[in-house]
């Protein structure tokens, strides 16, 4: 139902813009998160946007380098990364929840991940 796509590799301080369609079911009213997982990590929390978009979180390792936002007539988000780093290089996800919440178990939905590789 959650669809992402974006992923690529990228030198470090380049830019991607991450994509998560939903399909099934309109999650115009949750709010939609991103994760990431690194090979040996745990999946952490990077970005979440409410259902308006009037309010978005984010963290701390990303903040004010990546931009959450979304169309809700296109039932899609984005994650938009700027200045990545190599340590930004993971798996990422998308899920969704009706709660502000960042930790993945409390997310209901989710897509299977893009892999986002950023080279040194």
């Amino acid at each position: 139902q959650l669809q992402a796509s974006g992923g690529g590799l990228v030198q470090a301080g380049g830019s991607l813009r991450l994509s998560c369609v939903a399909s099934g079911r309109t999650f115009s009213s949750y709010v939609m998160g991103w994760f990431r997982q690194a090979p040996g990590k745990e999946r952490e929390f990077v970005a979440a946007i409410i259902w308006s978009g009037a309010s978005t979180y984010y963290a701390d390792s990303v903040k004010g380098r990546f931009t959450a936002s979304r169309d809700n007539a296109k039932n899609t988000v984005y994650l938009q990364m700027n200045s990545l780093k190599p340590e930004d290089t993971a798996v990422y996800y998308c899920a969704a929840d009706r709660r502000i919440v960042v930790t993945a178990s409390d997310y209901d939905y989710w897509g299977q991940g893009t892999l986002v590789t950023v080279s040194s």
